[in-house]
């Protein structure tokens, strides 16, 4: 098996590699590394590697995308509600146990519920992370939301905090444990066993977020 990935070079310490949702294998690297070093190192990890490319999570099938009329349903904080498509002028997309957007808005749907997702995302993931940084001992310059593909967040080298939008549509503790997830990786860059004692400490049923992820991962996945 011939494994090919990407490099990406940066201030970083300490190498790490992923396992993207499109099987492709992400190698960040410190830019002091030589590529015959970070070779042998790929090559090290080649069984862990093709587990995980093997790994039925990352590619599940995509479900049908949602159609913006009255009677569908889209899931925010691990529930599905209802959308209703009025006569009424609405700014955008209102909520209060239903979705509610105006007909003539109905074709710019996608559109606002993205932008209403990601205002939704950052406004629930910034305390958390406040809240989770000072535990931690931990500082980030920036938190923010993202359209991001295969990945639900990321720690940059320079210590910002990305978080796929989309993630924003699962409960919350599953929402807690991503924020958490990424602050800890300012403290441990890979997911060693210092990682997950350091994480269990401050979510200790992070495993049955990382299996809700598993189950339904796949629906965080389309849009809506």
């Amino acid at each position: 098996m011939q494994l090919e990935y990407e490099v990406k070079f940066s201030a970083r310490k300490t190498l790490n590699i992923t396992v993207e949702r499109d099987r492709k294998i992400i190698v960040r690297a410190p830019n002091h590394l030589s590529l015959e070093r970070i070779e042998a190192i790929v090559q090290s990890k080649r069984q862990w590697l093709k587990e995980k490319l093997n790994h039925a999570q990352k590619y599940p099938a995509v479900p049908e995308t949602k159609e913006f009329i009255s009677g569908e349903h889209l899931m925010y904080l691990g529930r599905n509600y209802q959308l209703l498509v009025v006569d009424e002028e609405i700014d955008g997309v209102e909520f209060n146990q239903r979705f509610r957007i105006s007909r003539a808005n109905q074709s710019n749907a996608n559109a606002l519920f993205k932008q209403w997702y990601l205002k939704q995302a950052l406004l629930k993931i910034e305390p958390l992370a406040q809240e989770y940084a000072q535990r931690l001992g931990v500082q980030y310059n920036e938190c923010k939301t993202s359209e991001m593909k295969y990945r639900w967040g990321s720690c940059t080298p320079s210590n910002n905090i990305i978080f796929n939008w989309r993630i924003i549509k699962a409960p919350l503790y599953v929402v807690g444990y991503l924020v958490a997830h990424e602050l800890v990786h300012l403290m441990e860059g890979n997911h060693t066993p210092r990682f997950w004692n350091i994480l269990s400490v401050q979510i200790p049923n992070y495993q049955k977020a990382k299996d809700w992820l598993k189950k339904n991962g796949d629906l965080l996945e389309v849009d809506f």
